[in-house]
């Protein structure tokens, strides 16, 4: 049987995606390591795999949104900057670096995911600081490379970052 054919075919019995996805993700990894592409759902599986990248993307996204959110908080409320922000900026280059290692392809879109990111950490910034959302440049007033890099000391005598 074709690809085509068995694409537009039902799921053979098993657990509807729609009523049990755990068991349908079980059913579906034991499928395909069986060889029995035949009865795989392939158009959920399609949209899982899709969905994955996704994630991924998200999951960097999210990393620079709390960079830029204490970056923002950090550069707007100097007098009340703590040790926090300046480790959570620390965390989540960590963890946004571990994404981009893991997932090279994402590198296409890391304007996008700078854009993406800033219009959240500004919006957070907004509300966590009480300022009015004007302060706060409504394009991304950091490159890509100082949300990386620029020194954020946690303690007084800590020159690295």
């Amino acid at each position: 049987m074709s690809a085509v054919k068995a694409a537009a075919r039902p799921q053979e019995a098993g657990t509807a995606y729609e009523d049990d996805f755990y068991t349908w993700t079980q059913e579906q990894g034991a499928r395909l390591r069986s060889g029995d592409l035949a009865s795989l759902d392939l158009e959920n599986l399609a949209e899982e795999i899709e969905s994955l990248g996704r994630s991924e993307f998200n999951s960097l996204v999210s990393a620079w949104r709390v960079i830029l959110l204490h970056m923002l908080k950090w550069d707007h409320q100097p007098e009340r900057r703590t040790r926090g922000w300046a480790l959570s900026i620390r965390t989540h280059r960590n963890d946004a670096a571990d994404v981009l290692k893991d997932n090279p392809g994402l590198k296409s879109r890391l304007a996008e995911g700078l854009e993406r990111a800033y219009r959240g950490a500004r919006l957070e910034a907004s509300r966590e600081t009480n300022l009015p959302l004007k302060t706060f440049p409504t394009t991304c007033p950091y490159t890509r490379e100082e949300m990386l890099a620029r020194p954020f000391p946690a303690d007084p005598d800590d020159t690295t970052d």
